[in-house]
């Protein structure tokens, strides 16, 4: 996950809707049936859909009231503690 990137999506559910997001999640959850995909290129989905997710988690704290750099820091301090585990 990248910082940069759910930051972007953040900005972008803000001004559009958080259903472009969860739609585009379905399509690319949809790609990784497709049996002629590479390893690498299910890598770059799987990513992708990462980051969509957690600028849908950091839109929610947003909502909730939290200031964007602490919902992103809050986040990703969530993600690393359960990588750690």
């Amino acid at each position: 996950m990248k910082i940069p990137i759910i930051k972007h999506l953040t900005q972008f559910i803000e001004e559009n809707d958080e259903d472009y997001i969860v739609e585009t999640i379905e399509t690319l959850e949809a790609l990784t049936e497709v049996s002629s995909l590479k390893d690498e290129e299910l890598d770059i989905i799987g990513e992708l859909i990462s980051n969509m997710y957690g600028a849908i988690e950091v839109n929610k704290m947003i909502k909730e009231g939290t200031s964007q750099k602490e919902a992103l820091n809050s986040f990703m301090k969530r993600v690393l503690g359960s990588i750690d585990t």
